[in-house]
């Protein structure tokens, strides 16, 4: 009997446009896996189907909003960090059993570790980089996620800007869990808090295009999750200062790092994954 080869996927709708297949196939060849990583469109109305059909071929699923919190209620366990920021982009399928993880969280800590050390001229900044004040824009599953990265980066004071102030509701239970000090303001406030030591940019492409004018002269590092054809203009205004910023390829990066290393048990390629992604976005 020819056994089947180990599957994965990311889930989302729309998801034409997902960047993971690149990620992971290359990681694959990397590791001499013939594994398959196909993006696939499925709806949150979808999911429970989609997942009970599983066969037991599937090692793991890569999730988009809003599946990312449509998959809780399915899964057999979740990782602290899980439970902690109330998202999994990541499901790892083991003997008739889900275990929902989020590698966003360290996704991005790695991420803002790299733009430490390019700002500070190649030099390694250490596995904790000072961060004393930080800047979310956004009150959204990935700003819980950032949230909870800021706090394993040390940051001391946080600012939330949120369209909608009193919805932040979320964000101050993660922050009361976490023992941090959270300050939520209002979207017209943000461009007084964008002096901060890190920011992160957590809303969809554009919709802090308005601050790109208010970057201030000496700006920290910024991590703007969105790329691609949902970039907007604060990554280029930032850059225009002189400061160290990066899109959320650099994000999609790590977090699949962590994602090869939990579907495989082996540890990720992450120099052929990063040239893979940058191939095919005309960045190589």
């Amino acid at each position: 009997m020819i056994e089947q080869p180990r599957r994965a996927a990311v889930l989302g709708s729309p998801i034409g446009h997902s960047l993971s297949p690149v990620l992971h196939r290359a990681a694959y060849s990397s590791l001499g896996l013939d594994w398959r990583y196909d993006a696939l469109d499925v709806r949150e109305d979808e999911l429970a189907e989609f997942v009970d059909a599983l066969d037991d071929a599937w090692v793991g699923l890569s999730l988009t909003m809003p599946l990312k919190t449509a998959i809780l209620p399915l899964l057999h366990d979740a990782s602290d960090t899980v439970e902690t920021v109330g998202a999994a982009n990541t499901v790892l399928l083991r003997d008739g059993r889900r275990h929902g993880h989020n590698t966003d969280v360290m996704g991005m800590v790695r991420a803002i570790r790299e733009l430490a050390e390019e700002a500070a001229g190649g030099q390694p900044a250490g596995p904790s980089p000072a961060f004393p004040r930080a800047t979310i824009l956004g009150g959204g599953a990935t700003a819980r996620s950032a949230l909870a990265a800021l706090h394993r980066l040390g940051a001391e004071v946080v600012y939330a800007a949120l369209r909608d102030p009193g919805k932040g509701a979320d964000l101050l239970r993660i922050s009361g869990d976490l023992g941090m000090d959270l300050r939520i303001v209002s979207w017209d406030e943000a461009h007084h808090h964008l002096d901060a030591d890190v920011v992160i940019s957590t809303v969809p492409g554009g919709a802090a295009d308005r601050y790109a004018q208010d970057v201030p002269d000496d700006p920290g590092i910024l991590l703007d999750v969105a790329y691609g054809e949902q970039a907007g203009t604060l990554v280029p205004a930032w850059r225009a200062r002189g400061a160290v910023a990066a899109d959320g390829l650099l994000l999609l990066l790590w977090q699949a790092v962590d994602q090869v290393a939990l579907m495989t048990g082996r540890d990720a390629p992450v120099d052929e994954m990063r040239a893979a992604l940058m191939g095919a976005v005309g960045r190589g």
